[in-house]
């Protein structure tokens, strides 16, 4: 499917990239822990290293090039460049309250009280929320997958998580402004619908369904042909199936790719969770971020706005041990900075792993991942589907594999 470059002319050991596939055999595919797995590599966007393992499903075929995965939180990235797309138009500001769109988030205050069998206490009001506190994940939002409190649990009941089949972008926001905050915009981090929330600010302010924009504004520009909020018509063969982890036992099959409900139209883009995508999509995606937003001649976001989105926007420049409140996300906390839509590496040892500073990534909560590292000019983008993404070691084993196969360094 790709057409690998030399890996030692590009810095790497080819018998230490050699190692990735054994491993991943060994520890996950045939094992069952995992259903499949693809991974990419490259440097300076050249492809150094493709593994692709086991099956599409149930059904036993073997795993496609052109697999289609469900990329849930790698869709926050996305959501994210085009919301800066129109900071860089002047159609809005990171430093604007979000009511300039959002009115009904005009009276928000935060949790006092109550809950669950009985009514929330009236809140406590608070100030403003801006557009940069839903990019960095301090709105005071949260996740009911967080299941954490009361709130949580009612974010659960209104299913804000999986709103596709059942809310339109309006009634999202709806809903969502009639609930308390967990803490006062800017006073804490909580992974959470900020990215939704960000999703529909797009659509409100281009005119546009959410979908149609990214087709419009960044898919097309990048060629990204196979990367759509749900599957493509005629293309559901090439759905895998979706797992969900079972402790001491193989993974269970929660959603069918040929039956999926993603083979129709939803009522909701989900700017926070919602894409499908192929590895070289995604690469095409990672690629562009690795060139300073730009691919093949398409300019994206300009440098400038791509270094202000990958740096550290944690008040004192903290790391996310100091600053979450979240029982998940797809961050490690130690040595790990947040900016605008990415996680970020800003101490390295903290991180135990091999890494360089300003390192960037995410990933989605069905076990897939990316990082973008500038200074080594290496891209990551791996593709599996089980969920939770934190049932295993995977990204932080993958990491170590890459590193340790690298021979001439930047740094």
């Amino acid at each position: 499917m790709f057409d690998l470059a030399d890996a030692g002319a590009l810095g790497f050991d080819a018998d230490r990239l050699g190692r990735i596939a054994p491993f991943l055999a060994k520890t996950y595919i045939d094992n069952g822990r995992l259903p499949n797995a693809q991974l990419l590599v490259a440097r300076d966007g050249q492809p150094v290293h493709y593994t692709r393992l086991g099956v599409m499903g149930d059904d036993q075929r073997e795993l496609r090039d052109d697999a289609l995965f469900r990329i849930a939180s790698m869709t926050k990235p996305v959501t994210s460049i085009a919301f800066m797309q129109l900071v860089e138009q002047g159609l809005v500001a990171l430093e604007e309250p979000v009511t300039k769109v959002f009115p009904e988030f005009a009276d928000l205050a935060v949790y006092a009280g109550g809950g669950g069998s009985i009514p929330f206490a009236p809140g406590t009001p608070t100030h403003a929320m801006r557009f940069v506190d839903l990019l960095t994940h301090m709105s005071g939002f949260t996740y009911g997958l967080q299941n954490r409190n009361n709130i949580d649990a009612v974010y659960r009941e209104h299913n804000f998580d999986f709103a596709r089949d059942h809310l339109d972008s309006d009634g999202f926001i709806a809903k969502l402004a009639k609930l308390p905050l967990e803490f006062a915009p800017g006073e804490g981090w909580n992974y959470s619908v900020s990215t939704d929330v960000l999703g529909i600010a797009v659509e409100r302010i281009s005119g546009m369904r959410l979908g149609d924009y990214f087709a419009k504004h960044i898919f097309a520009p990048l060629g990204m042909v196979d990367t759509h909020f749900g599957v493509a018509e005629g293309q559901s063969e090439r759905l895998v199936d979706a797992y969900a982890y079972r402790p001491g036992q193989a993974p269970k099959m929660i959603n069918a790719g040929a039956t999926s409900k993603l083979n129709r139209a939803g009522t909701f883009d989900s700017g926070g969770g919602g894409l499908i995508s192929t590895i070289a999509d995604y690469h095409r995606f990672a690629t562009m971020l690795l060139n300073g937003g730009e691919l093949g001649g398409a300019r994206i976001i300009s440098p400038k706005t791509l270094r202000l989105m990958r740096t550290n926007h944690l008040p004192g420049n903290a790391d996310l041990t100091e600053m979450s409140s979240s029982l998940f996300s797809e961050a490690n906390n130690a040595g790990t900075g947040f900016g605008l839509g990415f996680a970020m590496v800003i101490d390295p040892a903290k991180t135990l792993m091999p890494s360089s500073l300003g390192e960037f990534y995410w990933g989605g909560a069905h076990s897939t991942a990316f990082f973008v590292d500038p200074v080594e000019r290496i891209t990551m983008v791996f593709m599996t589907q089980v969920y939770p993404s934190s049932t295993y070691p995977i990204r932080r084993q993958l990491k170590t594999l890459i590193y340790s196969a690298l021979t001439q360094t930047h740094a």
